[in-house]
């Protein structure tokens, strides 16, 4: 029996997620949350994707895109069997890092976005790794705070979407995320 195919649409906003395979480390150490780097960079580019977010724990990865195009299937094919055969090259191994096929869900509302933002930005604190989510270095929210991103994640597309909620989008985004906020 085929797979379901994936709602894809121009113009839609999605929470990515992948796992690494029986729930397995997708990065071993800092080189390899680098490495992740640089092909997500790449589908973003190539894809012609809004990479509004993310944030690499150590066996999933949580990602916020916009796709201009209708083309995630074929962006994150790209990225998972990119960063897969680097890792496997790196680590001596051979088969499948991640479990399965990435998991997304369309966003539909405005309120459905910021709680996605506090998500993403509050994963690690919320899995006991630091305790302020601007103290973990492997996520776009120290970049979002400080204001330094690579020309990659498109922080005035995020900025542009928070500012519908009213007030200044950087102000709005910070108070999200501390919980000082309603949603």
């Amino acid at each position: 029996m085929p797979r379901k195919l994936r709602e894809e649409v121009e113009g839609g906003i999605y929470h990515v997620f992948a796992r690494g395979d029986d729930r397995r480390p997708i990065y071993l150490d800092d080189s390899d949350r680098r490495t992740y780097l640089s092909p997500l960079s790449r589908a973003v580019r190539t894809k012609n994707w809004r990479c509004l977010g993310y944030c690499l724990m150590a066996n999933h990865v949580h990602l916020m895109l916009e796709t201009p195009d209708a083309n995630l299937g074929a962006g994150m094919q790209q990225l998972q069997s990119n960063y897969a055969q680097i890792f496997n090259k790196r680590h001596g191994g051979c088969g499948h890092v991640f479990q399965g096929r990435y998991g997304a869900v369309r966003v539909r509302s405005d309120e459905q976005l910021w709680t996605l933002v506090v998500y993403v930005a509050r994963n690690p604190v919320e899995a006991g790794l630091c305790e302020f989510p601007e103290a973990w270095a492997w996520g776009s929210h120290r970049s979002v705070v400080e204001n330094r991103y690579p020309s990659w994640l498109d922080v005035p597309r995020l900025m542009s979407h928070l500012g519908g909620a009213g007030g200044e989008p950087r102000e709005r985004y910070a108070a999200l995320v501390s919980d000082r906020a309603d949603c």
